[in-house]
């Protein structure tokens, strides 16, 4: 049975399955009172008891869902080191110790009917929360959610059938042209730029930094863009200073903010690209 206490939520792993080679969505069950998470929010997850490796793992929140009496996030990563080799190799039961909902999400502006969202391979996992959240808020078909999904390969699309679910288009895109288009995702996207008013447009992206960059340069800051930041982090909650990245501050000039209690998710205008 799970339990919480102020700073961990211990809870237990109801499925941990590979989905495709290397990416693997865990389901977790937590008590009915653990936060709902915004969009964009992640979680930091260890084993409970297991001192080796000692640091949580962040992992993006998937999907959430709140039952009678528990509720449900789903978490996607891909398996990239010795701390999610170890989390791929739980079963069902196992118990993990979670802090979260942690950082800043997405801001949802009602007013942009236009909604986009840029995925570059596991960058998906926020942006599903988000398309979920979307759809509970004016309905799959009033303000419908474009989706532009990018990977290196069929392999390595993910998350496609929660995007089908909340979303009302989706162009998949890979460098190889296994799966839909061969293109990069960002160059789909800015062949369809015309469609999409500024006024009334919101873009959300999260992927790797080569892509949002590229996004930068696409838009030159003429829309409302949001990105998920993906950095390694080590305490979740802006002690040690070890995800800093460089932003313009609110008087234009340089300052260095920390992507786990500050961001993930920034103003894509307000990034520095080092």
């Amino acid at each position: 049975m799970a339990i919480m206490n102020k700073q961990i939520t211990i809870g237990s792993v109801s499925g941990n399955d590979e989905i495709r080679a290397g990416y693997v969505l865990m389901t977790l069950q937590l008590p009915r009172s653990f936060p709902e998470p915004q969009p964009g929010q992640f979680v930091m997850i260890r084993i409970a008891g297991l001192q080796d490796p000692f640091l949580s793992r962040p992992l993006s929140i998937f999907a959430f869902s709140r039952g009678r009496s528990h509720c449900f996030v789903r978490l996607l990563y891909r398996v990239a080191g010795k701390g999610t080799q170890i989390l791929a190799g739980l079963i069902p039961g196992s118990q993990v110790e979670i802090s979260g909902p942690l950082g800043k999400g997405y801001t949802v502006d009602p007013a942009r009917e236009n909604r986009v969202l840029i995925a570059g391979g596991i960058g998906v996992a926020p942006l599903s929360l988000l398309a979920q959240h979307l759809c509970k808020l004016s309905g799959r078909g009033a303000n419908p959610t474009v989706v532009y999904l990018g990977a290196k390969t069929a392999d390595e699309v993910v998350g496609l059938d929660s995007l089908h679910e909340y979303c009302s288009s989706i162009r998949v895109c890979t460098d190889d042209g296994s799966l839909g288009e061969k293109s990069l995702v960002t160059r789909a996207f800015q062949g369809d730029l015309k469609k999409y008013d500024p006024a009334r447009t919101a873009i959300y992206a999260c992927g790797p930094k080569p892509m949002l960059k590229s996004l930068a340069g696409i838009l030159k800051a003429r829309y409302f863009c949001q990105v998920s930041l993906e950095e390694r982090m080590a305490c979740g909650v802006g002690a040690c200073m070890g995800c800093a990245v460089a932003v313009r501050d609110e008087n234009g000039g340089k300052a260095y903010r920390r992507v786990c209690a500050d961001g993930p998710v920034f103003e894509l205008k307000d990034v520095i690209w080092e």
